[in-house]
């Protein structure tokens, strides 16, 4: 058994039973190939709530510092994460956003699942804000189609991202998945490049319902 595969087998009943996921729409993730995942990102137990609801395994970027940790906590945070998917990036170096997009260029290139929020860090007050266009670079890339989700009540299960989430009840939406082979040898023209990450967070907004703000949220974060 894969790591991946005993943690989901053991932690995933307790993870149903705490957060209690509906889950809508995941018929749109292909059963095979590449697929983007492309949703908000709201607090920090989104990146555990996402694999639990998904057949295929998720892989995503996650800061190094969930990795390096000391002492058994560090340890056992470093398990639970690499096994589940995530590929630690230093995205804050010089080269990180670099690394990150080859990163999951490979990924999509080995026919598996990359998950990724297109707004780049977490919403600072529940909004949903501007799209990086990395997301466009990705797919245009790889070709790989790319299926939005919107998690819904996370935050309120653990406001600000810190803390220990309280019990409660969260849905992931899943839409239909957008393809942009229209587009193909263009994934160096900026006009396309956010096109299409503005059509890919057009969908996320409408399955969120969310406010949209048209900022990067880091500005909106160092305001």
């Amino acid at each position: 058994m894969s790591r991946f595969a005993l943690i989901k087998a053991v932690l995933g009943p307790i993870m149903r039973l705490m957060f209690r996921p509906q889950v809508e729409g995941a018929e749109h993730i292909p059963g095979d190939g590449p697929v983007i995942l492309a949703g908000n990102h709201l607090t920090f137990i989104d990146s555990i709530v996402l694999p639990v609801v998904t057949k295929r395994q998720v892989f995503f970027i996650g800061k190094d510092e969930y990795v390096t940790g000391k002492g058994f906590k560090g340890r056992l945070m470093a398990w639970f994460f690499t096994g589940v998917g995530m590929i630690p990036v230093d995205r804050d170096g010089a080269n990180g956003g670099v690394a990150a997009l080859m990163t999951g260029r490979r990924i999509l290139e080995e026919g598996k699942v990359f998950g990724i929020y297109p707004e780049g860090t977490r919403s600072p007050d529940g909004r949903l804000y501007r799209g990086r266009t990395g997301i466009a670079r990705l797919t245009l890339m790889t070709g790989a189609p790319v299926v939005p989700f919107a998690m819904i009540g996370t935050d309120k299960l653990q406001p600000g991202g810190r803390g220990i989430p309280r019990p409660g009840r969260v849905t992931v939406r899943f839409g239909e998945a957008m393809e942009f082979s229209r587009y193909e040898g263009m994934d160096r023209d900026r006009y396309v490049l956010r096109a299409v990450t503005d059509s890919v967070m057009a969908e996320v907004m409408r399955l969120s319902g969310q406010e949209y703000v048209d900022m990067y949220a880091t500005k909106a974060k160092a305001a």
